[in-house]
């Protein structure tokens, strides 16, 4: 579907606007300058406004004018809409109403809800011209992942997805050392998470009322229905195969994002996962999976470990790090996340989820500076600046994390590693065609949708 007239013409004005320097950009391209002219303002969509999708929308109101919002929960739908002064008119618990009532007026959306209702929110709005914004991980499905790259491909508008620290100068600066080779040839990469930090591995609750506030028919959206019970909304979601991926997925498209930069991470060949146990319905307590990549260009092949729970990396590969005591004296531990690269001249340590909490090589070598694309701002805001700023100038429709180019293909690689973790076992994987070697796992790459939802 192609933007109505109306909304094409808005884009020009704004187009325009940006290249004559209409002054659109105030407090060093922080926030936005207040226009009498609402057509000077991008009107802004969001489709979840609790959690995560709260410092969405706070983000996003300082580039342009929070226009409609919708969120399955009223509670927090009324307390969004107090906050940004969104009509009533223009709130909605089903994303469809929404598209289908105010679709030609909105410029950006962004969407912050459970993975399992990333994609059809995130095609919706791509075939009508929008530029967008989408939590991680990109989608719930790799095949989903997928058709979200061909369709924003074409689309020709600007995405990014919101692993946020992808603007941490730091981490893009080491990601640029590694690919310049100053670490030598890189064989193993090692990420750990604390994370889940929620239930998994049990069983269902009770079903129980829905509560009076919550859309649940439009909370299940592409998933199966099932009765409404605890331990779904509003956070522990995360750990139903149906809803959410995981611990690796939660985590992964932040603590993997300094070696995907750096190493060009996808299309692994091969995975396998040892787990706890789980009922192929909530996601094993903890996971260890080993990812095979094959060589590509002049980058050698690497495995990739992935340590959730309470697994960690081998000792001996950051028992280097750990010998120089903490700044008050006393012994250094291992952070509670992180990754490793392993390199033919030393090891990188990158310690916390987005390797905000230091980073370092052993060895004695000593990094030298590279050049890297410079973020704008602090790391979250920046990150969304890109965005924006990118949306503003019709020279550069790329950001760093963009869906076609480097967020969607970074989602495919994680997500692998769940096949792996539901056969609980090894996986071969034709990445081209998006081909398990065992045919039951394609009902994980490519789910069914629920009547009523569809890419």
């Amino acid at each position: 579907m192609q933007p109505s007239n109306r909304q094409s013409s808005r884009r020009d004005f704004l187009r325009q606007s940006a290249a004559v320097g209409a002054g659109f950009w105030v407090a060093g391209g922080i926030a936005r300058a207040a226009s009498s002219s609402p057509n000077e303002q991008l009107q802004i969509a969001s489709f979840g406004v609790s959690g995560k999708g709260k410092s969405d929308v706070e983000n996003a109101s300082r580039f342009g004018k929070i226009f409609a919002l919708c969120d399955v929960d009223r509670t927090f739908l009324k307390l969004s809409a107090h906050t940004y002064k969104v009509p009533k008119q223009n709130t909605f618990t089903d994303f469809r109403e929404l598209f289908d009532k105010l679709g030609d007026k909105v410029d950006v959306v962004t969407v912050s809800t459970p993975d399992h209702n990333h994609a059809v929110i995130l095609a919706k709005a791509l075939k009508s011209g929008k530029h967008c914004y989408g939590q991680k991980p990109l989608t719930h499905a790799i095949w989903e992942a997928r058709q979200i790259q061909d369709i924003a491909r074409k689309a020709g508008v600007v995405t990014q997805m919101g692993n946020q620290f992808t603007a941490y100068e730091p981490m893009r600066k080491a990601a640029h050392q590694v690919k310049a080779g100053q670490i030598g040839t890189v064989k193993e990469v090692h990420v750990w998470t604390n994370r889940p930090i929620w239930p998994q591995g049990e069983d269902r609750n009770p079903p129980k009322p829905v509560p009076k506030d919550l859309d649940w028919e439009s909370w299940i959206g592409t998933a199966p229905m099932r009765p409404y019970a605890d331990g779904y909304h509003t956070f522990k979601w995360r750990g139903w195969w149906d809803f959410g991926t995981g611990a690796l997925g939660d985590m992964a498209c932040h603590t993997c994002n300094l070696p995907f930069m750096a190493l060009n991470m996808r299309d692994p060949t091969a995975v396998e996962a040892q787990t706890s146990g789980h009922n192929h319905d909530s996601y094993p307590a903890k996971s260890k999976i080993k990812f095979d990549f094959p060589a590509i260009g002049d980058r050698p092949a690497f495995t990739f470990h992935w340590y959730d729970g309470t697994n960690l990396p081998p000792e001996d590969l950051y028992a280097d790090f750990l010998q120089k005591p903490t700044k008050d004296g006393k012994p250094r531990k291992l952070n509670s996340s992180g990754c490793l690269l392993v390199g033919s001249k030393c090891t990188m340590y990158a310690a916390g989820d987005y390797a905000n909490e230091g980073i370092e090589v052993n060895n004695g070598v000593e990094l030298q500076d590279v050049d890297y694309p410079k973020p704008p701002a602090a790391p979250e805001l920046g990150h969304v600046q890109e965005f924006y700023e990118a949306i503003q100038d019709p020279k550069n429709k790329k950001t760093v994390s963009n869906f076609p180019d480097y967020a969607g293909p970074l989602t495919e690689t994680i997500l692998l590693g769940n096949l792996a973790v539901w056969k609980e076992g090894p996986v071969k994987w034709e990445a081209k065609t998006l081909t398990p070697d065992d045919p039951k796992l394609m009902a994980i790459v490519k789910p069914t949708y629920r009547e009523g939802y569809s890419l």
